[in-house]
Order: C-alpha cells, then sequence, then structure tokens
C-alpha cells in the first residue's frame, strides 16, 4: 500500500472533508448569485410570493398564514429535540467504555488509538450541536416572522414590515436548511468509526444526492403572484 493503515485517516478524512465543502462553496456561491438555478432560491420566490399575497388579506382573516407558519415551527424544533437527544445519546455513548471496543471490532483500515477515537467523537458532537442551535435559530425566524405576518395593516409602514417578514421568513429557512446539512454531514463522519475509507465513499455519495437536490438544470419561471378574493389567498 501506499500508506499504511494507521495513516489512511490522515489522507481520506481530510479528503472527504475538503469534498464537501468546496461542494457547499460552490453551492453558496450559486445561491447568492443565481438564485433561480438553485431549490433554496425557488423556495425564497415562493415564500416571497405568498407573502405578498397574505398581505392582501384582512388582518382578520390571517389566522391560516399563522397556522402555515406554526407547522414549521412545529417541525423545526422537533428537528432541534432530535439533535439535542442524539447529543445526549452521544454523550453516553462516549462515557460508556464498551462502546469504543464495539467500533474497534467493526474497524476498516485507519487508526484506532484513544486521541483519534477522540476527535470522531468530538466531530460527531459538534454536528450534533450545530444542528440544535440551527434548528433553534430557524424557530426563532419563523416565530418573529409570525408577529409580523398577523400585524401588519394599511398604515404608512405596512410595506417595509411586509419586506421584513419577505427577509425573515427566507432566513428561517436557510437555517433549516443549514441544520439539514449538519445532521447530513453527521452521518458520514459518523460511518468514520468504520473507517476512513467508508467516510471518503459516504463524503462522495452525499455530495452527490445533494447536487441532485440542490440544483436545477432549468431556472424556472417566476412564480406568479398570489390572488386574493374575498375569502382570502386563492
Amino acid at each position: 500500500m501506499i500508506f499504511p493503515k494507521n495513516d489512511l485517516d490522515l489522507v481520506l478524512v481530510p479528503g472527504g472533508l475538503v469534498i464537501m465543502f468546496a461542494y457547499h462553496l460552490f453551492f453558496l456561491c450559486r445561491y447568492r448569485y443565481a438564485p433561480e438555478t438553485t431549490v433554496m432560491g425557488i423556495e425564497n420566490a415562493d415564500r416571497r410570493a405568498w407573502i405578498d399575497g397574505i398581505s392582501e388579506v384582512k388582518l382578520g382573516d390571517r389566522n391560516f398564514a399563522a397556522n402555515v407558519i406554526a407547522s414549521s415551527v412545529t417541525a423545526a424544533t422537533s428537528l432541534a429535540s432530535v439533535s439535542l437527544a442524539l447529543s445526549s445519546l452521544l454523550g453516553a455513548w462516549i462515557a460508556n467504555s464498551t462502546a469504543d471496543n464495539m467500533f474497534r471490532r467493526l474497524r476498516g483500515f485507519g487508526g484506532t488509538d484513544p486521541s483519534t477515537a477522540a476527535v470522531k467523537y468530538m466531530s460527531l458532537l459538534a454536528c450534533f450541536i450545530l444542528a440544535f442551535a440551527f434548528f433553534l435559530r430557524s424557530a426563532r425566524h419563523f416565530i418573529h416572522a409570525n408577529y409580523l405576518i398577523t400585524t401588519q395593516d394599511d398604515s404608512a409602514g405596512s410595506e417595509a414590515v411586509k419586506e421584513n417578514a419577505k427577509v425573515v421568513i427566507a432566513r428561517g429557512g436557510e437555517f433549516w436548511s443549514l441544520g439539514l446539512r449538519a445532521i447530513c454531514s453527521a452521518l458520514a463522519l459518523l460511518l468514520w468509526f468504520f473507517g476512513p475509507v467508508a467516510m471518503f465513499v459516504s463524503s462522495a455519495i452525499l455530495v452527490m444526492i445533494l447536487y441532485h437536490h440542490d440544483f436545477r438544470s432549468i431556472p424556472l419561471a417566476r412564480t406568479r403572484r398570489l390572488k386574493t378574493g374575498s375569502g382570502g389567498v386563492q
């Protein structure tokens, strides 16, 4: 072999991390400069059209909009709870001396010294904690958007409030996506316990899956504005 088995962690693991980092940097540039070619950009356009439609509904008829936001808050808090539970479970797993012995029996190529195992545990724990923080931040933005949507009126500042609501709800969606990506990264790091080869391969597969999920080869047309009637948004 070109590298000793114990040194594969030094080559394949950074390689997998570089692949994921390079992909997300590429996605960030596309999302920033050509959002209409990304799924997140299309979702933001849909949200802006939704806010425009909601703003034309009377204040007393916006309960359905609050319910839509509430469902997003519930989903974000649920995933935050799952991330926190996984973090706690991982902490208990680390404290259990038999856990490391099990991974030693299941390991592939790669180092098994205590320092390498500690890096694996801490990396996985960091991903779950980041996911927890991102989902909480997402819920915070959705709650803020709920307040903005249900307090708009026909005053002179209503247009500024509407634009602020668009920004806030888009931020909520962005933090939601960050939380999901942190969990996806945790899955790749979890496979590191079975060897650096498994981690590298899973990172490459994860990037391919995310690419097909994040991009559209043909940009969608601008979302049409929602029509409103006496019964609300149509």
